[in-house]
Parts: C-alpha cells; structure tokens; sequence
C-alpha cells in the first residue's frame, strides 16, 4: 500500500467512526447516511484510490477542475456531485459528467440545466441550495434561494426536461441569524425538507455538514455529508 493509500485509508476510517458514532447518538441507522468525499484541489490519482478504498460518491465545485478529472476517472462507477456556484456557460461542461447538481439556486439555470441534459440523453439529479442567510427573494453570499424561494424553484425543477428534483442543500452560513449555529441551520433545512417531502416524497436527499460539522448534520438527519478536508487533508493554497 503506498503511503498516500495508507494515508487516505486512515483518515476515511477516522471520518467512518465519526460518522457512525453520530448514527448512534442520533438513533439512526448507519446506511441512512451517505458519504461524500469533496475531491476539489485534489489529483485524479487520489479519486483513483478512494474508489479502490470503497468511495463511490464524490463532489467538485470548479468545472474547470471537475471535468478532465471526471474524464480522466470514467471507467471508475463513481457518482459525481457538483457542489460549487454554477454560471450558465459551464452547464453544458458539468452535464456532461455531473449526477448530481446540488447547487440549483435560480429558475436561469434550470432552464440551461434542462437544455443541457435534454442535449445530452440525460437525466440530472438536483438539489436546491438553501441560503439561510438570505433576505425574502434574494440570494445568499455562497449562492442559494431564500427559504420562501424553495417552492417556485421545486416547481420548475419538475417541469424542466431531463432533470429530477432530488432535495436540498445548504451550506452553513457566514452571516445571518444562523451564523455559528450550525446544528440550528441544519435543524431549519431539515424543516423545509419536510415541507418540501410533504407533496414531493421523492425528493428526499438532504445535503448537508462538511468536515467540521458533520455530527451537527446527521443529528439533524441529513442524508449526504460532504467531506473533504478530514478525507484528503488541508487544501494547498490556490493563487
């Protein structure tokens, strides 16, 4: 085994007893939550070997970044989220290799989303990202609807072609009202979850808690984790 197997191996069994020991405390069943481990800044190689160590969902936020790497590991079965701001002129790009959009903020890029996968012969996985730093009708900072934004968006998530509306995502918010709170944030994402599963049962993924918070997301019960640091390790600097 070479020393960065031993080393991603070590710290994927470090995140897995964090994981399960949160199941527990939470009463929840182990398989109810999905890893994802977030391969930005990070080389091909190293999806390589997460996919032979049993990783199997993985997430990147730059297309630039995500799609020679995605070319470069297509014969693995991996399951490819997009986690980053999305503008418009890269969705034909992250279509091409994404399963799953979780950052669907805004009725513009449903619209391209739909062109894209319909283009392509493909049906695309979205979740809504919830800004819960976000005034009434407004964005937040790191993208994302406002709470009373979630409806509308749903709806022409549903009505676009080649797309499929799969839950929602946050991320844990700079600013607002739920700034440091991070179990409050998720505890308020699982809410509109539960709004939203009341006429769409189907949409049931609920993204939620990185590497420092992922405890606060399973007791709130998000069903998908992104995990990157505490995986791959501190990112090198870019720029």
């Amino acid at each position: 085994m070479t020393d960065r197997k031993t080393e991603l191996a070590e710290n994927l069994a470090r995140v897995e007893e964090r994981i399960s020991a949160a199941c527990d405390a939470a009463g929840r069943k182990r398989s109810e939550v999905t890893l994802i481990v977030v391969t930005k800044t990070y080389p091909a190689s190293d999806v390589r070997i997460l996919h032979e160590l049993g990783v199997r969902d993985v997430a990147e936020n730059r297309d630039q970044d995500a799609a020679p790497k995605a070319a470069a590991c297509a014969d693995l079965d991996l399951r490819w989220h997009f986690v980053g701001q999305l503008q418009t002129n890269k969705v034909r790009s992250v279509t091409s290799y994404a399963d799953v959009v979780q950052s669907v903020d805004r009725s513009k890029l449903v619209t391209a989303l739909s062109a894209a996968a319909e283009k392509a012969g493909r049906e695309l996985g979205c979740l809504l990202q919830v800004a819960l730093d976000a005034e009434s009708g407004e964005r937040g900072e790191r993208g994302g609807v406002a709470p009373d934004g979630i409806e509308e968006l749903a709806a022409a998530v549903e009505a676009a072609p080649g797309l499929r509306l799969d839950g929602l995502m946050t991320v844990a918010p700079l600013a607002g009202p739920y700034a440091g709170r991070q179990r409050a944030a998720f505890d308020r994402l699982m809410d509109l979850s539960t709004l939203l599963r009341a006429t769409r049962p189907a949409a049931n993924m609920v993204s939620a808690g990185m590497s420092a918070d992922l405890e606060d997301a399973v007791a709130a019960g998000a069903t998908h984790v992104r995990i990157g640091t505490a995986v791959l390790g501190v990112r090198p600097r870019l720029g």
